[in-house]
């Protein structure tokens, strides 16, 4: 099956040889093919180019052009990368958002037992098909606002029982949508109550119970942990993601949302895919992210809902480093998956030039979620996720618009949506 799309505007993110990621000034460059047209067969993307140079389809013998599209004054974007959420959760947590606009803080809040544990209690009392419904609906959403590709996380279970119940409907979400999906083990979300007082305890629950039986049912693609203040130690984010390791399970880690925490070195030192929200980040975190295969991600919707300080995305770019970004999708601190929201907070409290926010959210949170090779630019051979914007004036007009929808046609593996 073919599908053409053609007289596009602007063909945004074009590649002819795919990147691993984008760093540092580069991130300000963004290939783009004005008058293009863009050809799709089954769920690749088999060619692009210039629309002068298009091939004469219909003459070509045994051609199946199943629909073409002609998006005239509309543009194509590869679809967003959401490389960070826990969109499996059950229950909202807006008690605690006025809380916020009381004065409380994120920590005061997680000690009088809401944030986390007050999901894990909610989390507990909701079956997986419960869980499944809600989840599958909020995909829906994001797939309408132009995200084709998602890492969901555990961590409000904090029980073997309860983790493994999340990562089972994450296995079932990834067979059940077009959506490219990975899974986060983060059983180290949070210490339950009923270990208050032995942590150490639970961290031991995380690395005898919980991650072989993870290991053994195949429930996971990566690790985390919450490594910052008040939540787990260094040492202990060290012994949980050496356990990982051990089961194949590779790295990713939360760190420095709440203080210089340690986190970032440690999840280098265990060449964690990427280590993110990076409200604190200083001399010692960029040169040890220097080098290393290990992708800065910043969550600014968490950062917007918490009103708290902004990472500090420009001195990581000076200094050479990549950027992700995700939307930390969740019901306590980001209850939005809104992609192209990000894009504009970005620019307005990061001050990001679109074209670093738009690589942010594509080629750079592919590799984030380990998929560079498949998916976050319009390269031949990657999988066929875009979408088609309404007509827009110009690439700047996507973060601009900060409250329009301005996405027209979504395609997800090769299938108009």
């Amino acid at each position: 099956m073919k599908l053409l799309i053609s007289n596009i505007k602007s063909l945004v993110q074009v590649e002819e040889t795919p990147r691993m990621w984008v760093a540092g000034a580069d991130m300000a460059k963004l290939n783009c093919l004005d008058n293009a047209y863009l050809l799709i067969e089954d769920d690749k993307i088999a060619d692009f180019g210039k629309m002068e140079d298009m091939p004469n389809y219909d003459e070509m013998e045994g051609f199946d052009l199943v629909e073409e599209i002609d998006a005239t004054g509309r543009m194509v974007f590869p679809s967003f990368c959401d490389s960070h959420t826990h969109l499996v959760y059950a229950g909202s947590r807006e008690i605690e958002y006025t809380d916020k606009i009381k004065g409380l803080s994120y920590e005061e809040i997680a000690k009088r037992g809401g944030g986390i544990l007050n999901s894990a209690k909610r989390m507990h009392d909701a079956s997986e098909e419960e869980l499944y419904e809600a989840a599958m609906e909020r995909l829906h959403e994001i797939i309408s606002m132009g995200t084709g590709a998602v890492e969901i996380k555990s961590g409000y279970g904090l029980s073997v029982e309860d983790e493994l119940k999340m990562l089972r409907v994450i296995k079932r979400l990834k067979e059940n949508t077009p959506l490219t999906i990975k899974a986060n083990f983060l059983g180290a979300h949070a210490v339950p109550s009923d270990y208050k007082g032995r942590q150490g305890e639970y961290v031991d629950l995380v690395i005898n119970e919980m991650i072989p039986q993870v290991a053994a049912e195949e429930l996971a693609d990566y690790i985390d942990v919450f490594c910052d203040k008040g939540f787990f130690t260094v040492e202990e984010t060290d012994r949980i993601l050496n356990a990982g390791m051990k089961y194949g399970l590779r790295a990713k880690i939360h760190a420095n949302e709440l203080d210089y925490s340690g986190g970032i070195q440690v999840g280098v030192k265990y060449n964690a895919l990427s280590v993110d929200h990076l409200e604190y980040v200083g001399d010692a975190e960029i040169a040890a992210l220097k080098g290393s295969e290990t992708m800065p991600t910043v969550l600014p919707g968490a950062a917007f809902f918490l009103n708290m300080v902004c990472s500090p995305v420009r001195k990581m770019m000076d200094a050479g480093l990549p950027v992700a970004l995700a939307s930390d999708f969740n019901p306590g601190s980001s209850p939005s998956g809104n992609m192209k929201f990000i894009l504009s907070l970005a620019c307005i409290n990061y001050k990001m030039l679109p074209q670093e926010a738009i690589n942010a959210t594509t080629i750079n949170s592919a590799y984030a979620m380990g998929l560079q090779e498949e998916l976050g630019s319009i390269a031949k051979g990657k999988i066929a996720n875009v979408f088609i914007t309404k007509e827009i004036p110009s690439i700047e007009y996507m973060p601009y618009a900060y409250g329009s929808n301005l996405i027209d046609v979504v395609i997800l593996r090769g299938q108009r949506l």
